[in-house]
């Protein structure tokens, strides 16, 4: 009678859903599930201790820097004189930077927009889970396709004089072009560019157009939002 109720669980063989459990419960019986777990740690003293170690590494590094570096303040605001250019703060550089391109509810409104709404749909759709590389299936289709969006993209960036999001958009779009002929064997780089798969390259874009666009808002504006060279002030 024992070994009749002897009813073991276990994980789906489906990998692309969710694993799911199963538990039978009759009334002979009760849910027992057993796994193997690793070492475990008390969060006091392994983890705390080394938290108010960095902690303090952190405050003495401040210190030295406030110490022999000044900080950047200037006079008391003055609405009657403001700054030229007038600057946000450098995580919001990028925006301002688009904004010199494009129209403000363009650059303030619809591409942060879009952004948000990628972040809260993307969680609820099964986007590339196997990860496969980009041109492990239908390689010539994917590569007249990823052309195209390259092309019309620069075309579109081009026309508003978007360079500062058209030269990171050619830089990577030639990266994924010469994966596409380079061969497999050919060296390291061209192995590991072949493996990568598309929400990789969409990644890399997206961060490299962030990176340029807050470098150039920081260091190569200047009055009225005009080209200067870091090495030319243009303030005294």
């Amino acid at each position: 009678m024992t070994e009749k109720n002897k009813i073991e669980t276990g994980f789906g063989s489906d990998a692309k859903k969710n694993p799911q459990r199963i538990v039978f419960v009759t009334r002979k019986t009760s849910a027992k599930v057993t796994d193997d777990r690793g070492p475990l740690l008390m969060t006091y003293p392994h983890l705390l201790l080394r938290e108010a170690i960095a902690a303090q590494i952190l405050t003495v590094a401040v210190v030295l820097v406030a110490l022999f570096w000044d900080a950047p303040l200037e006079q008391l605001a003055n609405p009657l004189l403001t700054p030229n250019p007038a600057k946000a703060p450098w995580y919001f550089l990028g925006l301002q930077e688009l904004l010199h391109y494009f129209p403000p509810f363009v650059a303030g409104v619809i591409l942060p927009g879009l952004v948000v709404l990628a972040l809260i749909v993307i969680p609820y759709f099964n986007v590339n889970i196997e990860g496969a590389p980009i041109w492990e299936r239908n390689p010539a289709r994917h590569f007249r396709n990823y052309v195209a969006v390259i092309v019309a993209l620069t075309v579109l960036l081009a026309a508003f004089d978007a360079w500062t999001v058209a030269a990171p958009t050619l830089a990577i779009g030639a990266v994924l072009i010469w994966s596409y002929f380079a061969k497999s064997e050919a060296s390291a780089a061209a192995r590991y560019f072949r493996s990568r798969p598309l929400s990789w390259w969409l990644m890399t874009w997206f961060v490299f157009v962030a990176l340029i666009l807050t470098l150039v808002g920081t260091f190569f504006r200047g009055p009225g939002w005009s080209w200067v060279w870091p090495w030319r002030p243009y303030g005294a």
